[in-house]
């Protein structure tokens, strides 16, 4: 029994994902996210590149070389959920419909499918992204049946539009080989609720403060969940404004109200009552903006998602906003730069730009979580920074138990079952310091081989820290430039103001007076409470003449 595969993109920064398993005779192709599959067109010289391509979701890192491998390989056969199918061609919106429509075949949910004699496949919803599916192969050669799990993107949490992987169903399934993503390595994150709430409260917060909100986001997957968010949240519910959308975003709402009756329950007892998107009769009121319309709205505060490709400048035009503009964090990719936002003739503090977190994957703890729930025997990891999925392998409670997997493009992993295998060894990410006392300082050491790490240049990218408690343990974190010019700006108020940004409680955009409503929330430094306390107490000189009159 032959079990291997060959990654032909591991999903690395804007490396699309592409794996290419081998079960027994069998050539499985899982997903296609390379812009060029120049690799997959001159595998062997073969008459195909693989005997059947599953796609686990619609999104373009996992499926944007479809369009030119159907092409290459009409006779391919392709296939994914019912969802997917119809969300695909949004990936080539210069396309025909005629040229990109139907190539791809539909698979029913958590049914067996038999595409060749001792091959199968059972589709799981994975979360994510409507369509979503996490792939369970299945080869029975004559001494037994072999498995391999491919989750693609998946999450366990409900977001707004889609449901969590079903855990349940899972649970103990012991597949040979589970092919995991991780994205966001051991970092551990808080609820998606509570992201959604911390969210929501920014952008209320910035409405309140009479400014325009500008939200980049994908397509597909984020801006459409943000707007659900929006239209539900009771900050927002029945509030006097309007959200516009914009571009490829508007095209992929769309497309959800195609695929209604495939949306969570929720969602569709939502929609009896009042439409799940375009909306001008409810408030908030949501509508399409055309591009003719961009450069003339943010007279009033409103909030305007477009797509995270767009040139911003074209809505922070002069005599528009004040705007906040809120980016996606993604975490170990790099922040997203829209330089128009730099030059642009705006007045200074116009334009304050911060970044946000609503997680689309599985933290560490969910990841190791779904991994012992599953207990494979080996586990591949894909997609994500290199940094961060050694931080998964370098764990030892999996270590321990799996044989784990970090491959990168074009190297071949021979996936032996039932044998020993000895762990490789991997780079020992612990450094150990040491910790002084110093009267009213404390100061912590580290060897310089921290920063050989990549991450260090941004870790001290400003050379200051932020410690917190996690626990028993500290967590300390960068602050970088981006952060504290947004709280350099908001502590930008006149110094005669009874408000936060001159309370002495006042420290890293949150209030410390224990005293205060407010104490251990992110507050703004225009804000205030009755148990204000200024930073500086009035001169003496200044007390004297108040007692004299």
């Amino acid at each position: 029994m032959e079990l291997e595969c060959l990654p032909y993109g591991v999903g690395h920064a804007d490396e699309g994902v592409c794996l290419l398993v081998r079960m027994g005779p069998y050539r499985i192709l899982l997903d296609c996210g390379l812009e060029d599959i120049s690799p997959l067109v001159s595998e062997r010289n073969l008459p195909l590149p693989a005997d059947l391509v599953l796609c686990t979701h619609a999104h373009p890192d996992h499926a944007r070389g479809l369009l030119a491998l159907h092409q290459a390989y009409p006779k391919l056969p392709i296939y994914g959920t019912e969802v997917t199918t119809q969300l695909l061609p949004l990936n080539w919106p210069d396309v025909e419909p005629a040229e990109k429509l139907f190539f791809c075949q539909a698979l029913p949910w958590r049914s067996p499918v038999e595409f060749r004699t001792g091959l199968g496949a059972q589709l799981y919803p994975a979360g994510h992204l409507p369509g979503g599916a996490a792939i369970l192969l299945t080869y029975t050669a004559p001494q037994r049946t072999y498995s391999l799990l491919y989750t693609g993107d998946c999450f366990l949490s409900n977001s707004r539009l889609v449901d969590g992987l079903p855990l349940e169903e899972l649970r103990g399934l012991g597949p040979d080989v589970l092919i995991l993503e991780g994205s966001y390595g051991t970092a551990r994150y808080p609820h998606r609720r509570n992201q959604e709430n911390q969210l929501a409260e920014r952008i209320n917060q910035a409405i309140a403060q009479r400014r325009c909100v500008l939200l980049p986001t994908s397509a597909l997957g984020l801006g459409q969940e943000m707007l659900m968010l929006l239209r539900s949240h009771h900050h927002f519910t029945g509030r006097d404004m309007d959200i516009w959308v914009d571009g490829a975003v508007a095209t992929g709402c769309d497309a959800y109200l195609e695929l209604l009756p495939q949306l969570p329950t929720s969602v569709q007892n939502f929609a009896r009552h009042q439409p799940l998107f375009w909306d001008e009769r409810v408030r908030p009121r949501v509508r399409r903006l055309s591009p003719e319309q961009r450069n003339s709205i943010g007279k009033s505060p409103c909030i305007v998602i477009t797509d995270d490709t767009a040139d911003l400048s074209e809505f922070c035009q002069p005599d528009t906003g004040p705007w906040l503009v809120l980016m996606p964090e993604h975490p170990g990719q790099p922040l997203v730069n829209h330089q128009p936002l730099t030059w642009h003739p705006q007045p200074p503090n116009s334009i304050t730009v911060e970044t946000y977190l609503l997680a689309q994957h599985c933290d560490g703890p969910a990841t190791t979580q779904l991994i012992h729930n599953l207990r494979p025997q080996h586990v591949i990891f894909v997609h994500g920074s290199p940094n961060y999925l050694a931080d998964l392998t370098n764990l030892d409670e999996l270590r321990n138990r799996y044989q784990l997997h970090l491959p990168a493009a074009g190297t071949l992993v021979e996936l032996p079952i039932g044998e020993t295998f000895m762990q490789p060894e991997v780079a020992d990410t612990h450094y150990e310091g040491e910790l002084t006392e110093q009267g009213t300082v404390v100061t912590i050491t580290f060897p310089e081989a921290i920063a050989a790490d990549p991450r260090w240049p941004h870790f001290a990218d400003t050379g200051l820290v932020e410690a917190r408690w996690q626990g028993e343990e500290l967590v300390l974190r960068g602050l970088s430039q981006r952060e504290l010019l947004s709280q350099a700006t908001e502590r930008d108020v006149p110094v005669d103001i009874e408000c936060c940004g001159n309370c002495r409680h006042y420290r890293g955009q949150r209030c410390w007076n224990q005293a205060s409503p407010l104490f251990g929330f992110k507050v703004t430094s225009d804000g205030y409470c009755p148990v204000f306390e200024p930073i500086q107490a009035p001169p003496p000189a200044q007390a004297e003449d108040d007692d004299e009159e």
